[in-house]
């Protein structure tokens, strides 16, 4: 987990050759733990969800907490919560990353004021069973985007429907608008659903590193059971940025969807 960047120019910030899956509105977050300025209080504003993480971008631009990025290796006990009164939200733990401005663990509540929790939250959970195959015995410290900030190609921001069966474009808006996405030269720090990211178009764009296959390099230690589609098991690890080792997926818990 990092605090504050992910997000330019009023938009949110993506590496080269991650991918935006789902994307919605009208969320709102809060947190509890961290004794950071930037965690007081509800903050309003966009989830998105790609192919290396969950984002959370505010809408207030004074707002102090102007991006949350959560990989899906630094979550842990995430639940979907379906109140009978209520929004339904999602809530669960966040464990920073090695360089990502903050250091320990929060507690988090998302919740999905015009709907859409439900549908994230699997999503989220699915996505984060697929990247822990390729989570690396020791993930490299957190190093924030550097260099010059493009704006996306579309096909880093539009549906894949051929490519993700599981994720549910249908139940959110088909793709943010195109001037709130953009890119920046550096590769994910960590891994994402697939061994190594897509390149983006070399149309005007940056190509993509030929660092993001270190910086994704398949572990070949986790394995994912179809029966068992909540739980993933990894080797234990070594401590990491002095709050033990990053979670796996073994203690992610979705209650209300079983």
């Amino acid at each position: 987990m990092s605090i504050n960047t992910a997000h330019a120019q009023g938009g949110v910030l993506i590496f080269a050759g991650e991918r935006i899956l789902l994307y919605c509105d009208d969320v709102e977050i809060g947190f509890d733990g961290g004794n950071l300025p930037e965690f007081k209080g509800h903050k309003k504003g966009r989830m998105y969800l790609t192919t290396h993480r969950a984002i959370f971008n505010a809408r207030n631009s004074n707002e102090v907490l102007q991006s949350f990025s959560m990989p899906f290796y630094c979550m842990r006990e995430i639940e979907l919560e379906q109140p009978v009164f209520g929004s339904n939200y999602i809530k669960g733990k966040i464990m920073s990353e090695q360089g990502g401005k903050w250091q320990g663990v929060v507690k988090i509540k998302m919740w999905f004021t015009a709907g859409g929790a439900i549908e994230f939250g699997q999503a989220m959970l699915r996505a984060g069973q697929l990247a822990s195959r390729y989570q690396a015995q020791q993930p490299p410290p957190y190093t924030p985007p550097q260099g010059p900030v493009y704006q996306a190609p579309p096909p880093m921001y539009t549906p894949q429907y051929g490519n993700y069966g599981w994720v549910p474009f249908g139940a959110f808006p088909t793709a943010p608008p195109a001037e709130q996405v953009y890119m920046t030269e550096s590769p994910p720090p960590y891994p994402g659903i697939e061994p190594t990211a897509p390149p983006p178009p070399t149309n005007g764009y940056p190509p993509q590193s030929s660092a993001d296959a270190k910086a994704q390099e398949a572990a070949g230690s986790a394995y994912y059971n179809p029966s068992a589609p909540h739980n993933v098991y990894m080797p234990q690890q070594q401590q990491y940025g002095g709050y033990g080792a990053p979670p796996s997926y073994s203690d992610v818990v979705n209650k209300k969807n079983q």
